[in-house]
């Protein structure tokens, strides 16, 4: 029973992580009904901001991850501005495949850089640290990025259902030309939603070189997941994102160590499957 306990914890702590950057997508999606296809790779480029800082300036990722969460944000309101903008109104599939082009030219762009090598940042303040409690041992790197993930998202909640600002999201996300009528600048807020969505995954980026090595491929597993997690939690519910990611990485960790590392994945897209077949529109969808 002790060794179920340690694999579920395992399992949720990269499952907030993961619930992070599924909020962000969460927000797009929710928002402007725009799936950014370049959302795992922007997981990517915020680890190698984090990395480079630690590598060239002996910045620590605990913080650095501040550094990549800005890089992300502007990296995701120039998305808005250069590309995004002009998709919006036209078929889904529009900005699909510019975000589609935008990711591979990012994957290829750090491929070109950085070579498809595995880069590690070593003595990192977390790395290689434990805690013990009650029998159980909670690796440092993963329960503060997992403690992290929990206050990003939670922000992010109160965010949208606390404040004007929040509230103006909703409205236009509801409808954009009543919104306007309300005196509501809409591209605006179409901005700042997509610099959010691109901060939230740039934060968990920004963490992860503390544990977890840099590489051109990483982020997109990370962004498959990401969707997975919004389709099952409902489209532009950060609160099903949050339990779909939850769901994920103890599906993940209990798979992998009870039947073999490969199914592993095998049994989140089976839970996948399952939930979107008993719920089309996902745990919290209506």
């Amino acid at each position: 029973m002790e060794t179920f306990i340690q694999v579920l914890i395992d399992g949720l702590l990269n499952g907030m992580v993961y619930a992070l950057v599924a909020a962000g997508l969460c927000l797009i999606w929710g928002v402007m009904d725009v799936i950014n296809f370049a959302h795992g790779e922007y997981l990517m480029v915020a680890m190698y901001v984090s990395y480079w800082l630690g590598f060239l300036a002996q910045v620590d990722p605990v913080v650095s991850v501040l550094a990549a969460g800005v890089f992300i944000f502007i990296l995701g309101a120039a998305t808005y501005r250069l590309i995004i903008r002009y998709t919006i109104g036209r078929p889904g599939l529009v900005a699909l495949l510019a975000t589609f082009g935008l990711a591979m030219f990012l994957k290829n762009l750090c491929l070109n850089r950085f070579s498809p090598n595995f880069l590690i940042l070593s003595d990192t303040w977390l790395g290689g640290k434990t805690i013990q409690a009650a029998g159980l041992i909670f690796p440092l790197p993963q329960l503060v990025a997992a403690l992290l993930a929990l206050a990003v998202v939670g922000a992010i909640y109160a965010l949208i259902n606390t404040t004007r600002f929040g509230w103006a999201i909703q409205a236009t996300a509801m409808d954009r030309e009543a919104a306007e009528l309300m005196g509501i600048n809409t591209e605006y807020i179409y901005l700042l939603v997509f610099g959010i969505g691109g901060a939230c995954v740039g934060i968990a980026g920004g963490i992860m070189p503390s544990y977890l090595a840099v590489h051109p491929e990483v982020g997109s597993m990370f962004g498959l997941i990401a969707f997975v997690c919004v389709a099952m939690g409902g489209f532009g519910s950060i609160p099903g994102a949050f339990l779909a990611g939850l769901l994920v990485g103890a599906v993940e960790a209990l798979a992998g160590f009870y039947i073999a590392p490969v199914f592993k994945y095998i049994a989140v897209f089976g839970l996948y499957l399952a939930v979107v077949f008993l719920r089309p529109k996902g745990i919290f969808g209506w």
